[in-house]
């Protein structure tokens, strides 16, 4: 019995001791930069360099809106889907195609026009 108390108290002990191996060693999780490759490198570059929307995503404030002076939305295409929130107030959004070349007007009456911007090349991305 006293041998059997041992071995468990022995045992219990040499549980305290282990260390975690990911504690143990010194290594730190790579740069992102350094990690990602294609698209996500190129955006993190971008972010880098001062860009903050290389890519066109964040929602844009609309300006005169005049068919003189329409509201410029960039996109890497042609082609581009809009939306507009005619008041402050509303609580739905209206969309529309705008295509290039052809200004559009809303249903509020702000005008829109597309400018295109080039794409980056799939096959110069940085790897």
């Amino acid at each position: 019995m006293t041998s059997l108390l041992v071995r468990q108290a022995l045992n219990v002990s040499r549980r305290e001791f282990h260390v975690c191996a990911a504690l143990s060693c010194k290594k730190s999780m790579p740069d992102p930069i350094e990690h990602a490759t294609g698209l996500e490198k190129y955006e993190l570059l971008a972010k880098q360099a001062g860009n903050d929307d290389p890519f066109f995503l964040k929602a844009t404030q609309r300006g005169k809106g005049t068919k003189e002076e329409p509201t410029i939305v960039n996109a890497m295409d042609t082609y581009r889907m809009v939306g507009c929130v005619c008041n402050e107030e509303d609580t739905n959004i209206k969309w529309m195609w705008l295509c290039e070349g052809h200004p559009k007007r809303c249903e509020c009456g702000y005008w829109f026009e597309l400018k295109v911007h080039p794409a980056p090349d799939k096959f110069s991305l940085p790897l």
